[in-house]
């Protein structure tokens, strides 16, 4: 099967998500793989970059997003011109973002299927782009097949009418490896170190985190660092007055992950809602202990996780959870291989898609290309 996998987000888990999905495919005998990444993702600005077969020029800006949206029908018979050359049986966009119905013309015009990864069925509270979803939507509609990670996502797709006109295929969110296993959780002989990552949104719960750590009170054996970026509010005033909490209001640039994710012991996910969470892949990978609401997807992707534990989202529920941690942490036990469950993630992909584009007829109810 020759297959892409697109993602044509600029920053954050999309572009990365991309590349190791890409990778897991590589992986597999008889299948090959090209990958197509926004020319201006971060990830490939570094000095690891992932093998990107078909960069492709998005935006700088708002306003060039819009202009080279405007360009969109010329874009796409442009881009069908070389997707026909690369002799394609089918596509995945690996995470929505604002120009991929600019692929969607593309391909439709190739002839070639596309499958859509669905991360979030919902807007979060606090999250920019208000058309993100209405695009999102469009898409997943256009879709041959649409791709949940967690249970939770295919229930709010049903329920917007979505993956009701075309196959709903499940999968999981394997590790993300940013860079080698760091040495074990307290090798640095000081105090627990739990960190708090990513967005600084309000359905991170973080008015939950600053409740439960006001409750488990000032201790010697914990230090907690909240880092991400996000508008600045009381909440992250209220986390920087408690004693041992620090507040790094910052985006986190793609190689200062690891390096995060090593000072790190633990990691707390104090959640109000959630699909699912790319923060828990990279700590699962980084053998780092996770403390997390029971919310959302969440549940389903850390149940079988022994470095989890799992709290109610109430601020006392959350504190007893710290508190556990901190004073009887669980043993660590084997690193995960990666790539190996990325692999096995592409192989599950592959035999879904080939089987749900066997039979590629009209859709009843199905939008036509956008481009």
């Amino acid at each position: 099967m020759r297959l892409l996998i697109w993602q044509w987000g600029r920053r954050g888990a999309g572009p990365r998500y991309a590349a190791e999905l890409a990778a897991g495919f590589r992986a597999l005998p008889d299948m090959h793989a090209v990958l197509s990444l926004s020319a201006q993702a971060e990830i490939l600005q570094g000095g690891a970059r992932p093998v990107c077969d078909l960069p492709f020029p998005t935006y700088d800006s708002l306003a060039g997003a819009a202009r080279r949206a405007m360009a969109g029908p010329f874009l796409a018979a442009q881009l069908a011109q070389r997707l026909r050359k690369l002799r394609l049986d089918a596509a995945i966009c690996a995470m929505p973002a604002p120009l991929d119905l600019v692929m969607s013309g593309a391909l439709h015009r190739s002839g070639v299927p596309y499958a859509v990864v669905v991360h979030d069925a919902d807007r979060h509270p606090g999250e920019s782009w208000p058309l993100q979803f209405t695009l999102q939507r469009r898409l997943v509609r256009q879709a041959d097949a649409v791709i949940a990670l967690t249970g939770h996502v295919a229930t709010r797709l049903r329920h917007q009418g979505l993956g009701l006109c075309q196959p709903l295929i499940m999968a999981t969110h394997p590790p993300f490896a940013f860079g080698p296993v760091p040495p074990p959780p307290l090798s640095h002989g000081g105090p627990l170190r739990l960190l708090c990552f990513g967005r600084l949104l309000p359905y991170k719960g973080l008015d939950l985190l600053a409740d439960a750590l006001g409750l488990v009170g000032a201790r010697p054996d914990l230090q907690v660092r909240v880092a991400g970026s996000g508008p600045e509010s009381a909440t992250l005033q209220r986390l920087r007055r408690l004693p041992g909490v620090s507040v790094e209001n910052r985006w986190v640039p793609e190689d200062e992950v690891g390096p995060l994710l090593a000072w790190a012991d633990a990691l707390v996910l104090s959640h109000r809602e959630a699909s699912q969470s790319g923060v828990a892949a990279a700590a699962i990978a980084a053998r780092r202990w996770l403390v997390a609401t029971r919310v959302g997807g969440i549940s389903e992707q850390l149940r079988d996780e022994p470095l989890a534990r799992l709290c109610d989202p109430t601020a006392a529920s959350l504190a007893t959870a710290l508190t556990q941690l901190i004073e009887t942490p669980p043993p660590i036990g084997e690193a995960p291989d990666p790539l190996q469950a990325w692999r096995a993630t592409a192989a599950g992909l592959g035999e879904a898609l080939a089987t749900a584009f066997l039979d590629r007829k009209a859709r009843p109810g199905a939008l036509p290309p956008t481009f």
